[in-house]
Protein backbone atom coordinates (compact mmCIF):
# COMPACT_ATOMS: atom_id res chain seq x y z
CA UNK A 1 0.00 0.00 0.00
CA UNK A 2 1.46 3.24 -0.97
CA UNK A 3 1.96 6.35 1.45
CA UNK A 4 -1.51 8.19 -0.15
CA UNK A 5 -3.12 4.89 0.66
CA UNK A 6 -2.10 4.66 3.51
CA UNK A 7 -2.03 8.06 5.08
CA UNK A 8 -4.14 11.01 4.43
CA UNK A 9 -2.78 14.67 5.27
CA UNK A 10 -4.43 16.99 7.90
CA UNK A 11 -3.54 20.91 8.69
CA UNK A 12 -3.40 22.93 11.80
CA UNK A 13 -2.35 26.07 12.72
CA UNK A 14 1.28 24.40 13.04
CA UNK A 15 1.46 23.25 9.64
CA UNK A 16 0.84 19.62 7.30
CA UNK A 17 1.02 16.21 9.04
CA UNK A 18 0.17 12.82 8.37
CA UNK A 19 -2.54 10.85 9.61
CA UNK A 20 -3.25 7.25 9.29
CA UNK A 21 -6.00 6.53 7.50
CA UNK A 22 -7.31 4.20 9.12
CA UNK A 23 -7.32 5.94 12.28
CA UNK A 24 -10.80 8.10 13.15
CA UNK A 25 -8.19 10.32 15.45
CA UNK A 26 -6.54 13.23 13.61
CA UNK A 27 -3.80 16.16 13.38
CA UNK A 28 -4.64 17.07 17.13
CA UNK A 29 -3.62 13.86 18.28
CA UNK A 30 -1.13 12.94 16.40
CA UNK A 31 0.55 15.99 17.64
CA UNK A 32 -0.24 14.61 20.95
CA UNK A 33 1.06 11.28 20.87
CA UNK A 34 4.50 13.19 20.07
CA UNK A 35 4.54 15.56 22.88
CA UNK A 36 3.09 13.09 25.99
CA UNK A 37 5.43 9.84 26.18
CA UNK A 38 4.99 9.70 29.24
CA UNK A 39 3.71 7.13 30.92
CA UNK A 40 2.26 3.51 29.46
CA UNK A 41 -1.77 4.64 30.28
CA UNK A 42 -3.87 5.84 28.31
CA UNK A 43 -7.19 7.40 27.76
CA UNK A 44 -8.61 4.69 25.79
CA UNK A 45 -8.03 2.52 28.89
CA UNK A 46 -10.89 4.67 31.14
CA UNK A 47 -13.83 3.52 29.04
CA UNK A 48 -16.29 5.79 31.54
CA UNK A 49 -14.62 9.05 30.52
CA UNK A 50 -14.98 8.05 26.79
CA UNK A 51 -18.72 7.75 27.32
CA UNK A 52 -18.96 10.65 29.41
CA UNK A 53 -17.22 12.67 26.92
CA UNK A 54 -19.46 10.97 23.95
CA UNK A 55 -22.39 12.17 26.31
CA UNK A 56 -21.28 15.75 26.63
CA UNK A 57 -20.90 15.99 22.90
CA UNK A 58 -24.23 15.05 21.85
CA UNK A 59 -26.31 17.01 24.02
CA UNK A 60 -24.10 19.51 22.44
CA UNK A 61 -24.98 18.43 19.11
CA UNK A 62 -28.66 18.44 20.38
CA UNK A 63 -28.56 22.19 22.03
CA UNK A 64 -26.63 23.45 19.09
CA UNK A 65 -29.26 22.52 16.65
CA UNK A 66 -32.36 24.01 18.96
CA UNK A 67 -30.69 27.10 18.94
CA UNK A 68 -29.42 27.25 15.05
CA UNK A 69 -26.15 27.01 15.22
CA UNK A 70 -25.94 23.80 12.96
CA UNK A 71 -28.13 21.73 10.84
CA UNK A 72 -30.29 18.88 11.44
CA UNK A 73 -28.17 16.92 9.36
CA UNK A 74 -24.81 17.15 10.59
CA UNK A 75 -26.44 17.40 14.04
CA UNK A 76 -27.85 14.12 13.61
CA UNK A 77 -24.74 12.27 12.20
CA UNK A 78 -22.52 13.81 15.46
CA UNK A 79 -25.27 12.51 17.61
CA UNK A 80 -25.19 8.62 15.79
CA UNK A 81 -21.50 9.33 16.01
CA UNK A 82 -22.12 9.55 19.63
CA UNK A 83 -24.21 6.88 20.50
CA UNK A 84 -21.75 4.38 18.98
CA UNK A 85 -18.68 5.29 21.55
CA UNK A 86 -21.91 5.80 24.81
CA UNK A 87 -22.78 2.20 23.60
CA UNK A 88 -19.62 0.54 23.18
CA UNK A 89 -16.91 2.75 24.74
CA UNK A 90 -14.25 -0.52 25.08
CA UNK A 91 -14.76 -1.12 20.79
CA UNK A 92 -13.43 2.61 20.07
CA UNK A 93 -10.57 2.48 22.79
CA UNK A 94 -7.89 2.61 20.10
CA UNK A 95 -9.16 6.07 18.80
CA UNK A 96 -8.46 7.71 22.27
CA UNK A 97 -4.58 6.82 22.42
CA UNK A 98 -3.82 9.72 24.77
CA UNK A 99 -1.34 9.55 27.57
CA UNK A 100 -3.39 10.09 30.82
CA UNK A 101 -0.67 12.87 31.61
CA UNK A 102 -0.88 15.75 29.35
CA UNK A 103 -0.45 19.41 29.60
CA UNK A 104 -2.98 22.00 28.09
CA UNK A 105 -5.79 21.50 30.69
CA UNK A 106 -7.23 18.46 28.49
CA UNK A 107 -7.08 19.87 25.38
CA UNK A 108 -5.44 17.11 23.93
CA UNK A 109 -8.69 14.71 24.70
CA UNK A 110 -10.83 17.05 23.90
CA UNK A 111 -9.55 17.39 20.52
CA UNK A 112 -9.17 13.92 20.09
CA UNK A 113 -12.78 13.30 20.87
CA UNK A 114 -13.59 16.06 18.64
CA UNK A 115 -11.80 14.00 15.76
CA UNK A 116 -13.56 10.87 16.38
CA UNK A 117 -17.05 11.71 16.58
CA UNK A 118 -16.53 13.99 12.96
CA UNK A 119 -14.63 11.36 11.12
CA UNK A 120 -17.02 8.00 12.35
CA UNK A 121 -20.28 10.85 11.75
CA UNK A 122 -18.52 11.79 8.23
CA UNK A 123 -18.05 8.05 7.15
CA UNK A 124 -21.62 7.64 8.23
CA UNK A 125 -22.90 10.58 5.78
CA UNK A 126 -20.67 8.68 3.01
CA UNK A 127 -17.76 11.15 3.40
CA UNK A 128 -14.02 10.03 3.75
CA UNK A 129 -12.01 10.67 7.14
CA UNK A 130 -10.69 14.27 6.90
CA UNK A 131 -13.20 15.27 4.61
CA UNK A 132 -13.87 18.30 7.23
CA UNK A 133 -15.05 20.92 5.11
CA UNK A 134 -18.57 18.48 5.31
CA UNK A 135 -18.28 18.52 9.16
CA UNK A 136 -15.33 19.97 10.97
CA UNK A 137 -13.59 18.81 14.69
CA UNK A 138 -14.22 22.20 15.74
CA UNK A 139 -16.65 23.75 13.59
CA UNK A 140 -19.53 21.57 14.34
CA UNK A 141 -18.48 18.40 16.46
CA UNK A 142 -17.25 21.38 19.53
CA UNK A 143 -19.49 24.24 18.20
CA UNK A 144 -20.87 26.09 21.08
CA UNK A 145 -17.80 24.46 23.83
CA UNK A 146 -14.81 24.53 25.14
CA UNK A 147 -11.95 22.05 26.90
CA UNK A 148 -12.61 24.25 29.96
CA UNK A 149 -16.18 23.29 30.39
CA UNK A 150 -16.33 19.90 28.26
CA UNK A 151 -13.25 18.24 30.40
CA UNK A 152 -14.64 19.18 33.83
CA UNK A 153 -18.04 18.17 32.89
CA UNK A 154 -17.02 14.75 31.43
CA UNK A 155 -14.76 14.47 34.67
CA UNK A 156 -17.90 14.80 36.81
CA UNK A 157 -20.14 12.12 35.36
CA UNK A 158 -17.25 10.05 34.62
CA UNK A 159 -16.20 10.02 38.22
CA UNK A 160 -19.74 10.04 39.36
CA UNK A 161 -20.58 6.92 37.56
CA UNK A 162 -17.44 4.72 38.30
CA UNK A 163 -17.99 5.29 42.11
CA UNK A 164 -20.96 2.67 41.26
CA UNK A 165 -18.50 0.03 40.46
CA UNK A 166 -16.96 0.57 44.16
CA UNK A 167 -20.12 0.68 46.19
CA UNK A 168 -20.93 -2.93 44.56
CA UNK A 169 -17.67 -4.11 45.91
CA UNK A 170 -18.37 -2.00 49.58
CA UNK A 171 -21.85 -3.35 49.83
CA UNK A 172 -20.11 -7.26 49.11
CA UNK A 173 -17.49 -6.24 51.70
CA UNK A 174 -19.74 -5.00 54.51
CA UNK A 175 -22.29 -8.14 54.16
CA UNK A 176 -19.57 -11.00 54.82
CA UNK A 177 -18.51 -8.56 57.74
CA UNK A 178 -21.94 -8.60 58.70
CA UNK A 179 -22.01 -12.14 58.29
CA UNK A 180 -18.82 -12.90 60.23
CA UNK A 181 -20.06 -10.93 62.74
CA UNK A 182 -23.09 -13.22 63.05
CA UNK A 183 -21.19 -16.51 62.80
CA UNK A 184 -18.66 -15.03 65.80
CA UNK A 185 -21.33 -14.04 67.79
CA UNK A 186 -20.39 -16.20 70.36
CA UNK A 187 -16.56 -16.59 70.27
CA UNK A 188 -15.74 -15.24 74.21
CA UNK A 189 -12.11 -13.18 73.43
CA UNK A 190 -10.11 -10.05 74.94
CA UNK A 191 -10.44 -7.48 73.73
CA UNK A 192 -6.99 -4.49 74.01
CA UNK A 193 -6.13 -1.09 73.96
CA UNK A 194 -2.87 0.35 73.18
CA UNK A 195 -2.12 -3.62 72.54
CA UNK A 196 -2.64 -3.96 76.06
CA UNK A 197 -5.35 -6.62 77.71
CA UNK A 198 -8.64 -3.90 78.31
CA UNK A 199 -11.64 -6.32 78.96
CA UNK A 200 -13.53 -9.04 77.15
CA UNK A 201 -15.88 -8.87 74.35
CA UNK A 202 -16.92 -11.34 71.24
CA UNK A 203 -15.20 -12.36 68.27
CA UNK A 204 -18.27 -10.94 66.77
CA UNK A 205 -18.69 -7.63 68.28
CA UNK A 206 -15.11 -6.93 66.69
CA UNK A 207 -16.28 -8.04 63.09
CA UNK A 208 -19.50 -6.24 63.93
CA UNK A 209 -17.35 -3.18 64.06
CA UNK A 210 -15.38 -3.51 61.07
CA UNK A 211 -18.76 -3.24 59.10
CA UNK A 212 -19.68 -0.54 60.65
CA UNK A 213 -16.81 1.46 59.95
CA UNK A 214 -16.79 1.07 56.36
CA UNK A 215 -20.76 1.71 56.48
CA UNK A 216 -19.57 5.20 57.24
CA UNK A 217 -17.49 5.72 54.73
CA UNK A 218 -19.78 4.35 52.17
CA UNK A 219 -22.16 7.04 53.36
CA UNK A 220 -20.07 9.95 53.24
CA UNK A 221 -18.68 8.96 50.07
CA UNK A 222 -22.12 8.54 48.42
CA UNK A 223 -23.42 12.19 49.88
CA UNK A 224 -19.78 13.79 48.70
CA UNK A 225 -20.51 12.80 45.08
CA UNK A 226 -23.85 14.36 44.65
CA UNK A 227 -21.38 17.68 44.57
CA UNK A 228 -20.16 16.13 41.28
CA UNK A 229 -23.92 17.17 39.90
CA UNK A 230 -23.14 20.38 39.19
CA UNK A 231 -21.67 20.88 36.00
CA UNK A 232 -20.39 24.25 33.71
CA UNK A 233 -21.14 22.82 30.34
CA UNK A 234 -21.91 26.23 28.33
CA UNK A 235 -19.54 28.39 30.47
CA UNK A 236 -17.18 27.77 27.28
CA UNK A 237 -13.36 29.55 27.62
CA UNK A 238 -13.33 31.19 31.31
CA UNK A 239 -17.06 30.65 32.18
CA UNK A 240 -18.66 34.16 30.56
CA UNK A 241 -20.49 31.66 28.06
CA UNK A 242 -18.33 33.50 25.13
CA UNK A 243 -19.42 31.82 21.88
CA UNK A 244 -22.90 30.78 22.74
CA UNK A 245 -26.30 32.29 22.45
CA UNK A 246 -28.17 33.43 25.61
CA UNK A 247 -29.80 30.35 27.35
CA UNK A 248 -27.72 27.79 25.79
CA UNK A 249 -25.91 26.85 29.14
CA UNK A 250 -29.56 26.21 30.24
CA UNK A 251 -30.62 24.15 27.32
CA UNK A 252 -27.21 21.78 27.15
CA UNK A 253 -27.68 20.70 30.34
CA UNK A 254 -31.40 19.69 30.01
CA UNK A 255 -29.97 17.76 26.86
CA UNK A 256 -27.29 16.01 29.06
CA UNK A 257 -29.18 15.03 31.67
CA UNK A 258 -31.78 13.65 29.45
CA UNK A 259 -28.40 12.06 27.99
CA UNK A 260 -26.99 10.64 31.60
CA UNK A 261 -30.31 9.88 33.62
CA UNK A 262 -28.56 12.33 36.55
CA UNK A 263 -29.95 15.40 38.20
CA UNK A 264 -27.21 17.75 36.95
CA UNK A 265 -27.72 21.57 37.65
CA UNK A 266 -25.86 24.20 36.21
CA UNK A 267 -23.12 25.99 38.32
CA UNK A 268 -24.20 29.10 40.19
CA UNK A 269 -21.10 30.99 39.06
CA UNK A 270 -19.22 29.62 36.07
CA UNK A 271 -15.98 31.52 35.98
CA UNK A 272 -16.20 30.42 39.63
CA UNK A 273 -17.04 26.77 38.89
CA UNK A 274 -14.70 26.68 35.57
CA UNK A 275 -11.52 27.60 37.60
CA UNK A 276 -12.15 25.05 40.99
CA UNK A 277 -11.17 21.78 41.47
CA UNK A 278 -13.03 21.77 45.06
CA UNK A 279 -15.47 19.15 44.37
CA UNK A 280 -12.13 16.41 43.73
CA UNK A 281 -10.22 17.39 47.09
CA UNK A 282 -13.36 16.72 49.31
CA UNK A 283 -14.27 13.67 47.00
CA UNK A 284 -10.64 12.34 47.34
CA UNK A 285 -10.42 13.28 50.95
CA UNK A 286 -13.19 10.84 51.54
CA UNK A 287 -11.89 8.25 49.51
CA UNK A 288 -8.50 8.66 51.76
CA UNK A 289 -10.61 8.07 54.64
CA UNK A 290 -12.41 4.63 53.40
CA UNK A 291 -8.75 3.99 52.59
CA UNK A 292 -7.10 4.52 56.11
CA UNK A 293 -10.17 2.51 57.62
CA UNK A 294 -9.40 -0.49 55.14
CA UNK A 295 -5.75 -0.12 56.05
CA UNK A 296 -6.61 0.11 59.93
CA UNK A 297 -8.80 -3.13 59.70
CA UNK A 298 -5.51 -4.93 57.38
CA UNK A 299 -3.40 -4.03 60.48
CA UNK A 300 -6.09 -6.12 62.63
CA UNK A 301 -6.56 -8.84 60.68
CA UNK A 302 -2.96 -9.61 60.59
CA UNK A 303 -2.07 -8.84 64.55
CA UNK A 304 -5.47 -10.70 65.01
CA UNK A 305 -4.07 -13.92 62.85
CA UNK A 306 -0.32 -13.53 63.65
CA UNK A 307 1.65 -16.91 65.42
CA UNK A 308 0.04 -19.22 64.78
CA UNK A 309 1.84 -20.24 67.60
CA UNK A 310 3.82 -17.44 68.86
CA UNK A 311 1.43 -14.76 67.99
CA UNK A 312 -2.23 -13.63 68.96
CA UNK A 313 -3.37 -16.73 66.40
CA UNK A 314 -7.28 -15.58 67.34
CA UNK A 315 -8.14 -15.81 63.66
CA UNK A 316 -7.37 -18.13 60.45
CA UNK A 317 -7.20 -15.88 57.25
CA UNK A 318 -7.49 -18.31 54.15
CA UNK A 319 -4.20 -19.73 53.02
CA UNK A 320 -3.66 -18.27 49.93
CA UNK A 321 0.13 -19.09 48.66
CA UNK A 322 3.66 -19.91 50.26
CA UNK A 323 4.75 -17.83 52.69
CA UNK A 324 8.76 -18.01 52.30
CA UNK A 325 11.66 -19.22 50.26
CA UNK A 326 13.87 -20.85 53.03
CA UNK A 327 11.30 -21.30 55.61
CA UNK A 328 9.25 -24.33 54.89
CA UNK A 329 5.18 -24.27 56.24
CA UNK A 330 5.25 -20.45 56.49
CA UNK A 331 1.90 -18.84 55.81
CA UNK A 332 1.38 -15.07 54.98
CA UNK A 333 -1.21 -12.73 55.68
CA UNK A 334 -0.44 -11.49 51.86
CA UNK A 335 -4.07 -9.91 50.97
CA UNK A 336 -4.55 -7.70 54.09
CA UNK A 337 -0.80 -7.13 52.70
CA UNK A 338 -2.05 -5.72 49.41
CA UNK A 339 -5.02 -4.18 50.97
CA UNK A 340 -2.90 -2.22 52.82
CA UNK A 341 -0.42 -0.98 50.16
CA UNK A 342 -3.53 -0.13 48.07
CA UNK A 343 -4.19 2.27 50.80
CA UNK A 344 -0.67 3.70 50.34
CA UNK A 345 -1.49 4.68 46.76
CA UNK A 346 -4.65 6.31 47.41
CA UNK A 347 -3.27 8.26 50.68
CA UNK A 348 -0.61 9.63 48.14
CA UNK A 349 -3.20 10.08 45.49
CA UNK A 350 -5.04 12.34 47.82
CA UNK A 351 -2.08 14.83 47.72
CA UNK A 352 -1.38 14.90 44.07
CA UNK A 353 -5.05 16.09 44.07
CA UNK A 354 -4.79 18.59 46.72
CA UNK A 355 -1.67 19.94 44.89
CA UNK A 356 -3.22 20.29 41.32
CA UNK A 357 -6.02 21.78 42.67
CA UNK A 358 -4.00 24.54 44.43
CA UNK A 359 -1.96 24.76 41.04
CA UNK A 360 -5.19 26.58 38.88
CA UNK A 361 -4.08 30.06 38.26
CA UNK A 362 -6.66 33.06 37.66
CA UNK A 363 -9.49 31.95 35.46
CA UNK A 364 -8.54 28.23 34.90
CA UNK A 365 -6.95 25.12 36.30
CA UNK A 366 -4.54 23.60 33.86
CA UNK A 367 -4.01 20.33 36.37
CA UNK A 368 -7.00 18.77 35.55
CA UNK A 369 -5.62 15.68 33.55
CA UNK A 370 -3.65 14.54 36.85
CA UNK A 371 -6.51 15.25 39.31
CA UNK A 372 -8.90 13.06 36.61
CA UNK A 373 -6.20 9.63 36.45
CA UNK A 374 -5.06 10.28 40.05
CA UNK A 375 -9.54 10.24 41.27
CA UNK A 376 -10.17 7.38 39.08
CA UNK A 377 -7.02 5.52 39.73
CA UNK A 378 -7.92 5.49 43.44
CA UNK A 379 -11.42 4.82 42.60
CA UNK A 380 -10.10 1.62 40.60
CA UNK A 381 -7.67 0.24 43.24
CA UNK A 382 -9.83 0.56 46.37
CA UNK A 383 -12.56 -0.78 44.09
CA UNK A 384 -10.42 -4.12 43.19
CA UNK A 385 -8.72 -4.06 46.92
CA UNK A 386 -12.07 -4.45 48.47
CA UNK A 387 -12.90 -6.79 46.24
CA UNK A 388 -9.91 -9.03 46.52
CA UNK A 389 -10.56 -8.55 50.75
CA UNK A 390 -13.95 -9.46 50.32
CA UNK A 391 -13.43 -12.56 48.42
CA UNK A 392 -10.50 -14.06 48.82
CA UNK A 393 -9.73 -13.09 52.89
CA UNK A 394 -12.87 -12.27 54.97
CA UNK A 395 -15.65 -15.12 53.76
CA UNK A 396 -12.99 -17.66 54.39
CA UNK A 397 -12.22 -16.37 58.22
CA UNK A 398 -11.95 -18.93 60.76
CA UNK A 399 -12.00 -18.29 64.78
CA UNK A 400 -9.54 -20.12 66.97
CA UNK A 401 -12.30 -20.07 69.53
CA UNK A 402 -10.08 -22.13 72.21
CA UNK A 403 -7.91 -19.58 72.02
CA UNK A 404 -9.16 -16.39 72.54
CA UNK A 405 -11.32 -18.09 75.09
CA UNK A 406 -7.81 -18.93 77.25
CA UNK A 407 -6.28 -15.45 76.39
CA UNK A 408 -9.52 -14.45 78.25
CA UNK A 409 -8.80 -16.53 81.13
CA UNK A 410 -5.15 -15.44 81.74
CA UNK A 411 -5.50 -12.19 81.16
CA UNK A 412 -4.79 -9.89 83.55
CA UNK A 413 -7.80 -7.13 82.27
CA UNK A 414 -10.38 -9.44 83.26
CA UNK A 415 -9.59 -8.36 86.88
CA UNK A 416 -11.60 -5.09 86.12
CA UNK A 417 -14.57 -7.15 86.88
CA UNK A 418 -13.96 -7.17 90.48
CA UNK A 419 -13.06 -3.55 90.76
CA UNK A 420 -16.99 -2.96 91.98
CA UNK A 421 -16.41 -5.92 94.72
CA UNK A 422 -12.60 -5.25 95.61
CA UNK A 423 -11.92 -1.36 95.24
CA UNK A 424 -9.25 -0.29 92.48
CA UNK A 425 -6.57 0.14 94.90
CA UNK A 426 -6.44 -3.74 95.84
CA UNK A 427 -7.48 -4.91 92.00
CA UNK A 428 -3.81 -3.31 91.09
CA UNK A 429 -2.26 -5.38 93.89
CA UNK A 430 -3.95 -8.47 92.40
CA UNK A 431 -2.89 -7.29 88.67
CA UNK A 432 0.46 -6.93 89.78
CA UNK A 433 0.95 -10.54 91.62
CA UNK A 434 -0.61 -12.18 88.75
CA UNK A 435 2.10 -10.77 86.31
CA UNK A 436 4.88 -11.11 89.19
CA UNK A 437 3.63 -14.56 89.86
CA UNK A 438 2.66 -15.82 86.35
CA UNK A 439 -0.86 -17.25 88.06
CA UNK A 440 -4.73 -15.87 86.88
CA UNK A 441 -6.68 -13.39 88.07
CA UNK A 442 -8.22 -16.01 90.10
CA UNK A 443 -5.88 -18.08 91.39
CA UNK A 444 -4.45 -14.95 92.89
CA UNK A 445 -7.95 -14.01 94.37
CA UNK A 446 -8.80 -17.61 96.21
CA UNK A 447 -4.39 -17.54 97.39
CA UNK A 448 -5.34 -14.39 99.34
CA UNK A 449 -8.67 -15.28 100.36
CA UNK A 450 -10.24 -12.56 99.34
CA UNK A 451 -13.17 -14.77 97.02
CA UNK A 452 -15.00 -17.83 97.24
CA UNK A 453 -14.35 -20.29 94.03
CA UNK A 454 -18.44 -19.85 93.82
CA UNK A 455 -18.22 -16.09 94.17
CA UNK A 456 -14.99 -16.11 91.54
CA UNK A 457 -17.12 -18.16 88.89
CA UNK A 458 -20.47 -16.12 89.05
CA UNK A 459 -18.51 -13.34 88.54
CA UNK A 460 -17.30 -14.62 85.78
CA UNK A 461 -19.47 -16.04 84.21
CA UNK A 462 -19.85 -15.49 80.67
CA UNK A 463 -22.90 -13.08 80.42
CA UNK A 464 -20.98 -10.94 82.79
CA UNK A 465 -17.72 -10.64 81.15
CA UNK A 466 -19.57 -9.39 77.63
CA UNK A 467 -21.42 -6.74 77.61
CA UNK A 468 -24.31 -7.80 75.53
CA UNK A 469 -25.03 -5.96 72.41
CA UNK A 470 -27.55 -7.46 69.82
CA UNK A 471 -25.80 -6.91 66.01
CA UNK A 472 -28.82 -6.80 64.07
CA UNK A 473 -27.72 -6.74 60.24
CA UNK A 474 -28.11 -3.50 58.42
CA UNK A 475 -30.93 -4.30 55.60
CA UNK A 476 -29.11 -1.56 53.63
CA UNK A 477 -25.87 -3.54 53.12
CA UNK A 478 -26.32 -6.55 53.85
CA UNK A 479 -26.88 -9.01 50.61
CA UNK A 480 -28.97 -12.57 50.43
CA UNK A 481 -26.25 -15.28 50.54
Amino acid sequence: MDSVQANRLEKDLLGIKQVPNHCYYGIHTVRALENFKISSLRIGQQPHFLRALAQVKKASAQANLDVGKINQQISLAIQRACDLIIQSPEHWHKEFPLDVYQGGAGTSINMNTNEVIANIALEMMGYRKGQYEMLHPNDHVNKSQSTNDVYPTALRLATYNFLDLLFEQMQQLIASFENKALEFKSVLKMGRTQLQDAVPMTLGQEFHAFSTLLKEDVRLIKSTRELLLEINLGATAIGTGVNTVPGYAKLVTHYLKEVTGLKLRTSEDYIEATSDCGVFIVLSSALKRLAVKLSKICNDLRLLSSGPRAGFGEIHLPEMQAGSSIMPAKINPVIPEVVNQIAFKVIGNDLTITLAAEAGQLQLNAMEPVIAHSIHESISLLTQAVRTLDEKCIQGVRANAQVCRDSVMRSVGIVTLLDPILGHSLCDEIGKQSIAENKTIPEVVLQRGLLTQEQLDDVFKVENLVSEIVVVPDEEFVQAS
